[in-house]
């Protein structure tokens, strides 16, 4: 799969932009803030339907300005996609394929498959679980629609069980019937969700760890491991056991809402113990992982996106990252850099057409 055509208006810093693009190598190199990031985000948002970097669409608005409006032309199985992604403020976001408005944005996840690599990836490192559970349920939604349509009602539910303690609370009442009804839902497609999320994991962990061991050369051992309490109780009897402290919590304490993910390295947190370059080789490894499990269960080659991911990568990790994405199994490849010259120097080695935009 690849782009072909990319039009920006009023997007982020750009007040009008066209670009027509290699089918291999597409690089962007300048100074911090002339929006090689931004171009790469606009890839993405037709992809995902939202920007990679803010999600609130009045804040990828130019300045001044009260719309946006991205246009790209894709090829994917010998297909030509028009996407047009458009937002006014006041008004609600608008995504078209080939001319017709989807009614559900998740209609369109997973048909663009795109991965992106950023300096923004740390927050699955540094942040907190909510940043952890959103990566592995998109990577599982790009190929399985069945799981994001659970995603979607499980969360559905969970606001109204949460609504339903704040009225509990605020009104000195309680009806545990009426609680039933929601610990039932949220039991069946919660436990739903978890079966998934192991059996997912079970695939990406060891693509995860092969890629990290080729870019570290098998110096460091590392793993992920999936926090979640239903791997010790059913959802139903967790929800009855916590009932109280919910009450007084007024909020849904346990369920795969609370699931996390633990990233080791040496048998030690990530976080606490990794350095700079450890961290973003693992960060590296783990969407190179997304991108091999998105090829083989979408059965098409997802865009590549490298936001200034040479930074910070010593000249041995930076060689074994060139080597990897050499093979035959990458499609079309797009990096931001402010490093001219090595960007030049690393696109020589990959030994492919290529392209160099200068902002």
């Amino acid at each position: 799969m690849l782009i072909k055509h990319l039009s920006l208006v009023n997007y982020k810093n750009f007040a009008s932009k066209e670009l027509e693009f290699a089918t291999s190598i597409n690089c962007f190199v300048g100074k911090n803030g002339v929006g090689k990031t931004n171009i790469l985000d606009a890839i993405y948002h037709l992809s995902y339907g939202k920007s990679y970097f803010n999600p609130v669409a009045t804040q990828n608005i130019k300045h001044t300005e009260d719309f946006f409006v991205l246009e790209g032309e894709f090829e994917k199985n010998d297909r030509i996609e028009k996407i047009v992604c458009s937002y006014k403020k006041g008004a609600k976001k608008v995504i078209k394929r080939n001319g017709k408005a989807y009614e559900k944005f998740s209609e369109h996840i997973g048909l663009l498959p795109v991965v992106l690599i950023s300096p923004a990836d740390r927050d699955l490192i540094l942040e907190g679980s909510e940043t952890r559970r959103k990566f592995i349920d998109g990577v599982i939604s790009q190929s399985d629609k069945a799981y994001l349509s659970t995603l979607i009602k499980y969360n559905k539910v969970l606001a109204q069980r949460n609504s339903l303690l704040k009225y509990f609370a605020a009104n000195h009442t309680f009806d545990q019937t009426n609680l039933e009804i929601y610990n039932q839902q949220l039991a069946e497609y919660g436990s739903q969700i978890y079966q998934k999320r192991k059996l997912f994991l079970d695939i990406f962990i060891p693509i995860f760890k092969e890629q990290y061991q080729l870019i570290s050369k098998n110096v460091e051992e590392t793993n992920i491991g999936y926090q979640s309490k239903l791997s010790q109780k059913s959802l139903a009897e967790l929800l009855l056991e916590n009932s109280a402290k919910d009450r007084a919590l007024q909020y849904t304490s346990v369920g795969i809402h609370k699931d996390d993910l633990e990233l080791t390295i040496n048998g030690y947190p990530v976080k606490k113990f990794g350095s700079q370059g450890q961290q973003k080789s693992f960060l590296i490894a783990l969407k190179l992982a997304q991108f091999y499990f998105i090829s083989k269960e979408a059965k098409t080659t997802p865009i590549l996106l490298l936001d200034d991911i040479f930074d910070k990568l010593d000249e041995q990790r930076v060689s074994q990252l060139v080597s990897l994405v050499n093979k035959e199994e990458f499609g079309q490849l797009f990096i931001s850099d402010t490093h001219a010259e090595r960007t030049e120097h690393v696109v020589k080695q990959i030994e492919q057409e290529y392209k160099i935009f200068t902002l």
